[in-house]
């Protein structure tokens, strides 16, 4: 009698793990949902769709975006670290969703190292300095002599207190030692409206909103926050190429997932995602938005990178002593 209870259970044992091979083989067998906390139409959301576009081809499933914004993006991630842990539901990371907002705010429904998996790293958004025309400033130091020559009378627009363009002018305003008063606005629109107009004299933006004033010679670009020029603004220098070798701010954008899902469905979810940012076309279409598009990284590389940016925004919010509660 025992051995044929052992024999059964061995047998069911084998049963189980064939349906989950099975099962792993399969996947994915039925739509993926990609969680865009923002809204529609912006850089953020074109480059979700593009990464969703491509990877339907490569899983031979549809990948189906769904805007969730709110929040400061917390609304659209908390219902993907609430979502079943199966494979089927990713969200598009960014640095403030994943980095900041933990550090910004005490009251958070999620904590991204407990219930995420990164998985992609896809594009890093370096942001550009700009001034308008009545600036006398062609460049970052010109500017850093003329914030010191107006002794504190001048003024930088963000799009609100704690999102990455405001922490990125804190930094920048300690590193080139200069005063200028913060004045936070309802969105990018506004802000641009008011740097037009002068009311305020100084702007780290996302590139795209700003790239048609530029080329448009409403706006100057002083400088680009990244590691290298960009191939939209060929001609406009780092900070750090300006004299400030240790400034450099970028945000970025990534898929992850609940923590739990199966490392099988993650190694697939990777894999297509890898193969949609070595395509020339997508790696075309994004770096005229002012991203640059990275190499895929391995799981250790993602998890070091996010453990950087944690370090080096914190001490961004620590020093300016920074909460949104």
């Amino acid at each position: 009698m025992q051995s044929w209870k052992t024999g059964w259970r061995a047998g069911a044992g084998v049963a189980i793990l064939a349906c989950a091979q099975l099962a792993v083989a399969a996947y994915p067998d039925r739509p993926i949902k990609l969680v865009v906390p923002y809204t529609p139409g912006g850089s953020t959301d074109q480059f979700g769709r593009g990464l969703a576009d491509g990877m339907s081809r490569e899983l031979k499933q549809t990948v189906v975006v769904e805007n969730r914004p709110g929040a400061a993006t917390m609304i659209g991630t908390q219902s993907v670290a609430r979502a079943p842990a199966d494979g089927y539901t990713m969200v598009l990371a960014t640095n403030g969703s994943m980095v900041l907002n933990p550090m910004l705010y005490k009251k958070i429904a999620y904590d991204p190292p407990r219930d995420f998996k990164i998985f992609t790293i896809g594009a890093e958004a370096p942001l550009v300095v700009v001034t308008n025309n009545q600036v006398p400033a062609t460049n970052i130091r010109e500017f850093a002599a003329y914030a010191k020559a107006s002794g504190g009378k001048l003024n930088y627009a963000s799009v609100g207190l704690g999102n990455a363009l405001q922490l990125a002018t804190e930094m920048l305003k300690t590193e080139l030692g200069i005063s200028v008063t913060h004045v936070p606005y309802n969105g990018s629109a506004p802000a641009l409206s008011a740097l037009l107009a002068n009311d305020v004299q100084l702007m780290v933006d996302v590139v795209s909103t700003s790239l048609p004033h530029i080329k448009g010679g409403k706006l100057r670009a002083l400088a680009v926050t990244g590691r290298t020029r960009l191939e939209v603004l060929p001609n406009v220098p780092t900070v750090a190429e300006s004299g400030y070798p240790n400034f450099q701010a970028a945000t970025w954008f990534g898929l992850a997932v609940p923590a739990q899902t199966p490392p099988e469905a993650v190694a697939k979810l990777q894999a297509a995602a890898a193969h949609v940012l070595k395509d020339p076309q997508f790696r075309a279409t994004f770096s005229a938005l002012g991203l640059v598009i990275q190499q895929p990284r391995t799981q250790a590389e993602i998890d070091r990178y996010i453990d950087a940016d944690r370090e080096h925004w914190g001490k961004v919010i620590r020093a300016n002593n920074i909460s949104l509660d």
